[in-house]
């Protein structure tokens, strides 16, 4: 499965089914939340509070966790799940190692891993 920001969630709706309906998982810096989908593929979104900072940290952090979901995707992830990632405040000020470690115990603990 390749990974590609087209076929992640984009819309208001299909966040709050997945934040209604779907099963959630929290570390120290992060928040998922897991649904099926009944697709032949996972799609992903990502959710940055302003609590967390600025525009410019915000999108740090956003780019840091799509960047360790797509490693991840590319060999590891099973099919057919709506995954949100939601960063908490003290993302702002990790570093990348720190974000991707989080991605996978989170993935791990949801069972998304193969």
């Amino acid at each position: 499965m390749d990974f590609k920001i087209s076929k992640g969630l984009k819309k208001d709706k299909d966040f709050r089914k997945v934040y209604q309906q779907g099963k959630s998982f929290a570390n120290k810096y992060l928040v998922i939340y897991i649904m099926k989908n009944n697709l032949d593929e996972s799609r992903v979104g990502v959710s940055v509070s302003k609590k967390v900072g600025k525009a410019v940290i915000r999108n740090k952090v956003k780019r840091r966790i799509k960047e360790a979901f797509r490693i991840l995707v590319d060999k590891d992830i099973k099919k057919g799940y709506d995954i949100v990632f939601i960063a908490r405040i003290s993302s702002s000020d990790c570093e990348y190692k720190d974000i991707e470690k989080s991605v996978v115990n989170l993935c791990k603990k949801s069972k998304i891993l193969k």
